[in-house]
């Protein structure tokens, strides 16, 4: 799994954000579903738990009690399914997990033996209606694993693409005429205002582009071989219709992120966050903000480009939230201070005070 999205805070974000029932993880074998899961999960969840022993075959584990049974049997023509155990064991403990306290459970994981069982399918299927299912599921071609990823009410992570297919508009055309100048280059900490857009949203996106109207910031963008588009245009909607032109936007993209360049502490946590969302809950206009308080990112799916890409002139992507404000979901920011943006002087000097007490980010 990229290094990026192993923060479990940030996955539990987009989880709660998109109101789905379950969680499942699921990849190709060896890409760290299991360690997430230990990640996330609390101790001591009801459940199952299944391990490969070399040489030996498969074993099913039932958390609360710890009892053991072999699953599956090592045989020439590869491994084998006991059938016996998953229907009479692995059906039952799955049922007394659908009976003990607590809201949640865990199962890790589900892969193609299971599916062989009748009976452990329909134990799952009624454990998905009782409890609430952590789970992790082997990224196979086969009717129940796919079921299970794709049911309405799973927030299923892809660890084998994560993020989906996304792209970054980063805006950066503010003509910082409250600020007396271009705002973009005004140094906080030793860095340019648009440096913290620009790493705050690096290595996450299949395609980003900057869009300004500064030539000193279209070099500092070449410079670090970020993408840019540098123009005259005069209105906010030309901006919006650039970088969605830019990213070929039409072709193969899930969704697009709208980062402003002038939100100095907005965190990487709160952008994988929205990524995240994006990527596992398509469909919302998901958008960053603190308690009732929406600011931004905001990350638009595909179905809003048409839109975007013929907006009234001098708009923003705030006409298409108004145009749809039952599609709009929130992303909680991690503190008020990241939806704070710089249009003065003084609102920088606030900046420079409240960056000294802003989370670190996390490790990447």
């Amino acid at each position: 799994m990229p290094a990026s999205v192993q923060t479990a805070s940030c996955i539990w974000n987009s989880f709660r954000s998109s109101g789905k029932r379950h969680l499942i993880l699921t990849g190709s074998r060896g890409i760290g579903k299991t360690t997430l899961l230990h990640a996330l999960a609390p101790e001591g969840l009801p459940g199952v738990t299944t391990w490969v022993q070399r040489g030996q075959g498969v074993f099913l584990k039932e958390n609360a009690a710890g009892e053991t049974v072999q699953i599956g049997r090592v045989a020439p023509e590869g491994m084998r399914p006991d059938l016996d155990a998953l229907n009479g064991f692995g059906a039952a403990a799955l049922a007394r997990a659908g009976q003990a306290p607590g809201e949640w459970v865990s199962v890790d994981e589900v892969g193609y033996l299971e599916t062989g069982s009748p009976a452990y399918c329909d134990a799952l299927r009624a454990l998905l209606d009782q409890k609430r299912v952590l789970a992790v599921v082997r990224r196979q071609d086969l009717p129940l694993l796919q079921e299970l990823c794709r049911r309405p009410d799973v927030f299923c992570l892809d660890l084998d693409q994560p993020l989906g297919q996304l792209g970054c508009v980063v805006m950066a055309s503010g003509l910082g005429r409250r600020f007396g100048g271009n705002k973009l280059l005004a140094d906080l900490e030793g860095k340019p205002l648009v440096q913290y857009a620009l790493d705050v949203t690096g290595g996450l996106f299949a395609r980003r582009v900057v869009v300004t109207r500064h030539a000193d910031v279209a070099d500092l963008c070449r410079a670090q071989g970020v993408p840019v588009v540098l123009h005259s245009q005069p209105h906010r909607s030309d901006t919006v219709r650039l970088g969605l032109e830019a990213l070929n936007a039409g072709s193969g993209l899930d969704g697009c992120l709208f980062c402003p360049g002038d939100q100095p502490l907005l965190t990487r946590e709160t952008v994988l966050s929205l990524a995240l969302c994006g990527a596992c809950a398509p469909g919302p206009i998901w958008r960053a903000a603190w308690q009732e308080k929406p600011g931004a990112p905001v990350l638009f799916p595909a179905w809003a480009f048409e839109d975007l890409m013929h907006l009234p002139q001098g708009k923003g992507g705030g006409a298409v939230i108004q145009r749809y404000p039952d599609r709009v979901r929130p992303v909680p920011a991690r503190s008020p201070q990241e939806l704070a943006d710089v249009d003065r002087p003084e609102d920088l000097e606030v900046l420079r005070a409240l960056g000294k007490g802003r989370p670190e980010p996390d490790p990447i």
